[in-house]
Formats: C-alpha cells, structure tokens, sequence
C-alpha cells in the first residue's frame, strides 16, 4: 500500500521548469504514476526534445525539492488535425514535430503525480499553469485526449458514450475523468483507437476541451494576462464546541466552502477559536485568556495543513499567544506554497489591557503570495492611517483586516476606517467578523459583524467604493473578485491619484524602529 505524504511535514511546493537533469525523477514518478504500464514511460530523448521545443510548456511540481508530478505540452495548429486523431498522429509518431509555435491551441501531452503525493490538488496547480500559459501566449484554448482507465470494467455493458454520461452523472467514479472535468475541461467527443496499448481504456480517450476566453481573433500578440484575485471571507458565528476538533472541523468546512469556488484566499475573524474559553469560565479572564493560547500553536498546524490540501492562501484570523510569558493577539498567513508568516496586532484596546492583559506587537510588515503583495492589520490597527499607508508605501495591493466588534459602534469604526483606508492608499481592504453569542464565555458574550470588501471609489469600482458585503450578524461566506490591473490604473489615470499626490515636501509618515 502507497504510503501518502504528510501533509504537515511540507516546508515548500513550488512550479518549475523542467530541465534534462530531471529526467531520472521523471522517469520513476512515470513509473510509479503508471504501474499498470510499466514500460509507458517517456525516454530521454523525448524530453530533451519538449524542452528543446517548448520550454514553457514542460513544468514540474516539487515538493520540498523532491519531483511530484509533471505536465507536457506542445502549441499545434489543430485545424491540421481536427477532432479526429490519434496520440501518434498528435505528437508526429513521438517526434514532436507537430509543435508550432504559431499555432492555435495548447495540446496536453501527459500530465501525472505520483501515487504518494496524490491527494494534495498538485493536478490542479499543473492545469492552472496550463490555463495560465494558455492565456498568455494568447491561444484558443486547451485540448487533449484523456484516458477512461476504468472502463474495461465496463466496456462489455455499455459503450464508450454511455460511459462518460454516465461518470458525469456521478453513477459510475472514474478518477481521471472525474478530475479533468473538475477543472473545467468539458467533452467534445470520444476517440477511438487513441493510445496503441491502453488495455485499461480499450484504446478510447475522451477529448477534452477548455476555451480561453480572453483569446483575441486579431491580435498577433500575446493577450494581456488579468490579474484577477478572488478573497474568501468567512463570516464566522460563534458557537460552543466540545472540543478542538469540532472547532478545525467547522473551519475545514469553511475552507473547503471557498477552495471550491477557487478562492486566492480565506480571511478568518480576529479570535474565532474563543468559543474554546468557555471550559475555562471558572477561571479569571486572564488566566483564560492564556489557557486559550495554548491551542495557538495546535491550530497554526492545522491551518498549514489545509492550506496546502485545498490549494488556497489561509490567514487564521487572529489568536492569543504567548511569548516570553508575554500576551500577544497573533496570527499566521498559511501559504499554499507550504510557507507560514506571522503577524501581530499592534494597538491593543483599553478593554484587552484592562481585562486579559495583552500586549501590543512591534513588527510593521508586508507579505510576498503569489497573487502579489499584501498587509493585514488586526480589527483597532486599521483605525490607525499611518500603519496602511506605511504598507502602501511598501506596494501592497490587498490589505485583509480580521476583526472581532461586539457593538454596532465598534463596528462602525472598523468598517468607516477600513473603507477609508482603500481610499487613500488605492488598494483592496477585506474585513472579516465574527457573529452570535458566547453566554458561556466572559468577556465575549455579543458580537457583531458584518464582513466587506471595499475598493477605492473611482470611474473603474462600485460608486459606493463596496464591491460585497455579507448579510449583517449572520454566519456565511461571502466571495469576490478583485482586479490588480485596476489599481495600477488608477494610480496613473485615477480621477485623484491619492498616493501620487501627497505633499511630501510638506509631511511624511516615518517608522522609528524596522523588523
């Protein structure tokens, strides 16, 4: 029995181009990706020949340095072949002559994962770079001839045609297929005599499509690549759960609510995990407070974990922490990359002094993700403008603010600030809260919230300068998009142009001590 890959144990993923110094690791993760076909491996000059030809197009996923899986492509010009083909026909009998790169479409030559990394949606990351690349070499679209493995166990009942209904109505489970359709690439037809040798197939593939609709008919250029980010943010209620467990599970259900919807990020509230406090209410608020921080470090794991398992940029909200027997407001951006960052809460309130003793941090910092640059301020740091505009100034482009209000007036603040932050630094400001009762947890008994995205108000964004908001002190999810290209414009052609025209001859915003 494989063994699978810990999910916690992974430091880094990351995309690579492959070179010929990886074909011994392509070869085994081919051998092992294809058991049934042992012999079904590329040879060395195949993919000297792919690099030579297509260097973009021949990727791999590492998993702390160690090769996971693969994706091969070539560009063609398919009117040459139309629907009707073979993998022979397609490929140039395995010369990959067929490779133009004045062609139309992007055709997928292999793509696999090795069984002991399966389950972490590295498939998914290789076709997102496949979309990618699509898009920017300004293609039609994508296509390939996928193999149906599992219907040899019914090819004597049904024909190929009633089988793929069949997967796509759930009645019966082919892995392979389930997964290409998962990704968007529908079924334009079913080929016959494909693959020379796939027993498991009977020689049929189903022809899988997906349309770049950014493609451009005209242009001779590559089409400029949107830099859309979708946020997730999680409206959390507060409920009483038995125990830790229950708590990840909710969570886990929340992340896999928006990973689905193939969200960039979830944006957790400020102390959602409080509900945990309520087994220590015989307790004082102080020592509570810090017994809910020992689940700090349980629960930054878990989080780690799933930002890698459902592909998507978690930031916890924010917890208490200790350090140097020190009461902080902590909380951690998980990467989906595998790498975890820390940030703090700088301002405390007058009530987080008076009643459990925390301390304010000392780090002003930004965060590099591969959807750009972002900050996080927790819930009272975004009624202080000097903080955002010192990350403006550092480029960022999102700044995520998990909050926690227990009154319509704390709440205000948080949101008339944080819509004024987006304003003056001409960025994305998403806010996340919490709502519902605690009766059995001191100190936190109301809360209210209601969760939003703003944006700057210009001709390119909403009037109102909201582009979502949740349903007010409700528990849901609420989803948006947001487009970087946006504010590169507004910062050059904006009606205001907030960041550019400051009289810095006159005052500046300075930071008397650096991380």
């Amino acid at each position: 029995m494989e063994t699978k890959t810990d999910v916690q144990a992974i430091d880094n993923i990351e995309l690579v181009f492959l070179t010929l110094d990886d074909y011994d690791e392509i070869k085994s993760a081919m051998q092992e990706a294809y058991s049934n076909m042992p012999e079904a491996y590329w040879k060395e000059q195949h993919i000297k020949t792919l690099i030579e030809k297509f260097p973009e197009g021949q990727v791999g996923i590492k998993v702390d340095n160690e090769l996971a899986g693969c994706a091969l492509s070539i560009i063609v010009d398919y009117k040459k072949f139309g629907d009707k083909h073979t993998y022979s026909q397609i490929t140039g009998s395995y010369t990959f002559n067929t490779h133009t790169p004045d062609g139309n479409k992007l055709y997928g030559i292999d793509v696999f994962i090795r069984p002991k990394f399966r389950g972490l949606r590295l498939g998914r990351r290789l076709y997102d770079y496949r979309k990618e690349l699509c898009e920017k070499l300004n293609l039609k679209g994508i296509v390939f001839g996928g193999r149906i493995p599992n219907y040899h166990q019914y090819s004597s009942e049904i024909s190929p045609r009633e089988y793929i209904e069949k997967v796509r109505n759930k009645e019966i489970h082919d892995p392979v297929l389930n997964f290409q359709m998962s990704n968007d690439f529908h079924p334009a037809r079913v080929l016959q005599g494909y693959l020379e040798g796939d027993k498991e197939s009977k020689e049929y593939a189903v022809l899988l499509e997906w349309d770049n609709v950014y493609y451009e008919k005209e242009t001779d250029t590559a089409a400029t690549k949107k830099t859309i980010v979708r946020l997730g943010l999680i409206q959390w209620q507060m409920r009483l759960y038995r125990d830790f467990e229950e708590l990840m599970q909710q969570a886990e259900y929340f992340v896999d609510a928006v990973s689905g919807y193939r969200c960039d990020f979830a944006l957790f509230p400020e102390f959602f995990n409080a509900p945990l406090m309520s087994r220590y209410n015989h307790l004082s608020e102080p020592e509570a407070i810090r017994k809910l921080a020992e689940y700090t470090e349980d629960i930054t794991k878990r989080f780690a974990e799933l930002a890698i398992t459902y592909n998507i940029n978690i930031i916890t909200g924010s917890m208490p922490e200790v350090v140097d027997n020190n009461l902080y407001n902590a909380g951690y951006l998980c990467k989906r990359d595998g790498g975890i960052e820390r940030f703090e809460k700088l301002h405390v309130t007058p009530d987080e002094v008076k009643v459990w003793g925390l301390q304010g941090g000392n780090t002003i910092r930004t965060y590099d993700t591969d959807c750009g640059k972002i900050g996080i301020l927790v819930c009272y740091d975004v009624e202080f403008p000097e903080l955002s505009r010192l990350l403006a100034e550092d480029g960022i482009d999102i700044l995520f603010v998990p909050f926690l209000t227990d009154t319509q007036n704390g709440y205000s603040r948080v949101k008339s600030c944080a819509q004024a932050r987006a304003i003056e630094n001409e960025c994305y400001v998403a806010i996340a809260g919490s709502v519902g009762n605690l009766p059995k947890v001191h100190n936190m008994d109301i809360q209210y919230a209601q969760s939003m995205v703003f944006t700057p108000c210009d001709f390119a964004f909403p009037t109102n300068g909201i582009k979502a908001e949740a349903t007010p002190n409700t528990e849901m999810i609420l989803i948006a998009d947001v487009d970087i290209d946006k504010l590169r414009e507004l910062n050059q052609l904006g009606s205001v142009r907030n960041l550019k025209d400051r009289r810095k001859d006159i005052y500046t915003i300075t930071r008397t001590s650096e991380e």
